[in-house]
């Protein structure tokens, strides 16, 4: 969106999993957790003339304008969290980079919300033109299918399906790492599913 003020963005869940005009942002912030590496790292793009423009004292670990002075060497950076994220980087790379990688995440979405769509056992949480492609919230239509549909998805291998604690439900995540084949498992049981249901 076109602001008059900063447009800073928390890119954790789809940092590098689909193109974007980053010249947009005033700062973008991403957990590296969800598509880039390690829990504990952060990626911060900033740009510069938005800094220093508070006058309150800005305690130095969380200033941005003393790490870019420092070239982003202000203490000593998470050797091990940097490497793994540049593993990653360098596959991400290799595949064919954020352009194909967002055909397969597309891939993957489409695959997962068509089961839910057509499938009458599940419903969708998120509206048609809200849904993410990284996280797909769903529920069963019947409650009394719940022990039946946990225990299938376990036995086929499937781990930290279950929703939000705050919504219930199931909250299927398919960030970068994850394959479409594994997508694919997902609504094999699914349509099991729907055939015992």
């Amino acid at each position: 969106p076109k602001t008059d003020t900063a447009l800073v963005c928390d890119m954790s869940s789809d940092i590098f999993s689909r193109q974007l005009d980053f010249s947009q942002f005033d700062l973008i912030y991403a957990g590296a957790q969800k598509n880039m590496g390690p829990a504990g790292t952060t990626l911060v793009v900033v740009k510069e003339d938005t800094l220093g423009k508070v006058s309150r004292k800005i305690p130095s670990m969380l200033d941005y304008k003393v790490h870019i002075s420092k070239d982003s060497m202000f203490n000593t950076p998470p050797v091990f969290a940097v490497y793994t994220s540049m593993l990653t980087l360098e596959w991400l790379k290799n595949l064919g980079g954020i352009k194909a990688m967002e055909e397969i995440n597309e891939k993957k979405a489409q695959l997962l919300y068509s089961e839910i769509d057509l499938n009458p056992v599940f419903e969708g949480f998120a509206n048609k033109e809200d849904r993410s492609n990284m996280n797909a919230t769903f529920n069963l239509t019947n409650e009394k299918l719940k022990d039946t549909f946990d225990a299938m998805w376990k036995d086929a291998g499937i781990n930290g399906l279950n929703g939000h604690r705050s919504v219930g439900g199931y909250r299927a995540s398919m960030y970068n790492a994850l394959s479409l084949e594994s997508v694919g498992v997902l609504v094999d049981v699914m349509s099991e599913m729907e055939r015992k249901g």
